[in-house]
């Protein structure tokens, strides 16, 4: 596991992103002026923020771009004191040769403090003209209005599972890896549509063996099988308190599961559940 493949298979291209249609089509128009506003990408975790920031600033820029852009992690420097400094000296600094503006890109921007908020208030006033920043967050709602205002939307989405699988599938492909149709549908289950949690589940499970199974999936990625949880509803209903106790024991011990894990899948399996119980009732 020398490289991150989640790294090596990043998109170069804002024209390379799977899924987010809406939004690659809007930052297409973007890669192509060579401009852009103020940009704010909300969503999950795992959905393509990042990748989009650096994917837009490599179009626009070109191969250089890294020296035209400030990357910061908002959730290590979210005090007042960063943005005066780090952010306002940067934005101070002139632009490269023949280029018109720079950019600040400020990842989890939602936990910056409100006093620090209010100071990037300001600096995105001050240089408007030599400056765009690109703020990601999970939740666009700790943003204050004043900074959302001055900002063009961009929403993210979990991707879908067919995106997802068929991502997985590429990258297994790429990478030399053996993989059954069945885990790669395993990876795309438990990866929630973050396409960087299912990468990377791929890369755990074939750093043990090039031949990725369903079973090796669920046991690396500390995830419960679905006939396991739906063994565990089906205990509840017909074997009482005490032998559906033991069976969701059983379930945490072998899987390594905490108690908010496994409930948060129990919720999840929830939907699922009625078609599962018709499948195994049918003759």
């Amino acid at each position: 596991m020398s490289e991150l493949w989640v790294e090596r298979h990043r998109p170069r291209s804002v024209s390379e992103m799977k899924g987010q249609k809406a939004v690659v089509d809007r930052l297409k128009a973007y890669s192509e002026s060579r401009t852009f506003p103020h940009l704010m990408f909300a969503g999950p975790p795992g959905t393509g923020k990042t990748t989009a920031a650096l994917a837009l600033t490599r179009d626009v820029f070109g191969e250089g771009f890294r020296s035209n852009i400030l990357e910061m992690n908002a959730s290590d420097e979210r005090k007042l004191e960063s943005i005066r400094t780090k952010v306002k000296q940067f934005a101070r600094t002139a632009p490269m040769p023949g280029t018109t503006f720079k950019v600040i890109f400020l990842d989890e921007a939602d936990a910056l403090t409100p006093d620090a908020q209010g100071a990037l208030r300001r600096i995105m006033e001050q240089f408007a003209e030599t400056c765009r920043f690109i703020l990601s967050c999970n939740y666009s709602s700790k943003i204050v209005e004043a900074i959302q205002s001055r900002c063009a939307v961009f929403r993210f989405r979990p991707l879908n599972t067919e995106k997802v699988l068929e991502k997985v599938i590429e990258v297994a492909s790429s990478e030399g890896v053996d993989l059954e149709q069945e885990a790669a549908q395993a990876i795309a289950k438990v990866s929630l549509g973050d396409l960087r949690k299912a990468i990377t589940s791929l890369q755990v499970a074939a750093s043990l063996d090039l031949h990725v199974t369903r079973e090796l999936v669920y046991e690396t990625t500390a995830t419960a099988p679905p006939e396991e949880l739906h063994g565990f509803f089906l205990a509840c209903k017909e074997d009482g308190f005490q032998p559906a106790r033991r069976r969701m024991r059983g379930i945490l011990d072998r899987f390594g599961l905490a108690g908010t894990d496994l409930v948060n899948q129990l919720h999840r399996e929830l939907g699922g559940l009625r078609s599962w119980t018709r499948r195994r009732n049918s003759p």
